[in-house]
């Protein structure tokens, strides 16, 4: 299994088809990590839609969804499912952020949170407005998820 990228890094470019929900309506689209440069960034992998952990996880990031804008940070969810299975997910839950589509796995490996059997280890990743790595949290059992608090009290570490 390859490492996690070190914190103070280049985090790994990536262009991953996404679903995100906006106003009742699914807008399908290609998204870029470098192209979000200029605001932070939130990457939250996970292993499954509609698991029982993970409905937990991005459902509370979406409850609080101002508190990651109020710091002009974007949050992504990543997971091996396909753009049905996230369009339905977050309509479900009324999820508020992208879902992106790692089918093949590929942006797993690159961070270094694969598993055997095409799994994936629940890790959250932030990236500073400058595509830096500056702070990562990956379980070692997916059964526990970094909060919101957590989130943005590192996300505030950033702005100095």
């Amino acid at each position: 299994m390859s490492k996690t990228p070190e914190i103070g890094a280049p985090a790994p470019d990536f262009t991953l088809d996404a679903v995100h929900l906006s106003d009742g309506e699914a807008r399908r689209e290609a998204l870029t990590l470098s192209a979000q440069r200029g605001r932070p960034l939130v990457l939250a992998f996970y292993p499954g839609d509609d698991t029982a952990v993970c409905t937990k996880q991005l459902c509370s990031y979406s409850s609080g969804f101002e508190q990651f804008t109020d710091l002009d940070a974007a949050v992504w969810g990543i997971s091996p499912q396909d753009l049905d299975s996230h369009e339905k997910f977050a309509r479900k839950h009324g999820l508020r952020m992208p879902l992106l589509a790692d089918t093949d796995h590929s942006v797993v490996r690159s961070y270094g949170i694969g598993l055997g059997n095409n799994a994936l280890r629940r890790a959250v990743f932030i990236i500073d407005a400058e595509g830096i790595l500056r702070w990562k949290h990956v379980a070692l059992v997916g059964l526990t998820y970094r909060g919101v608090d957590t989130l943005t009290a590192q996300l505030k570490l950033l702005r100095g």
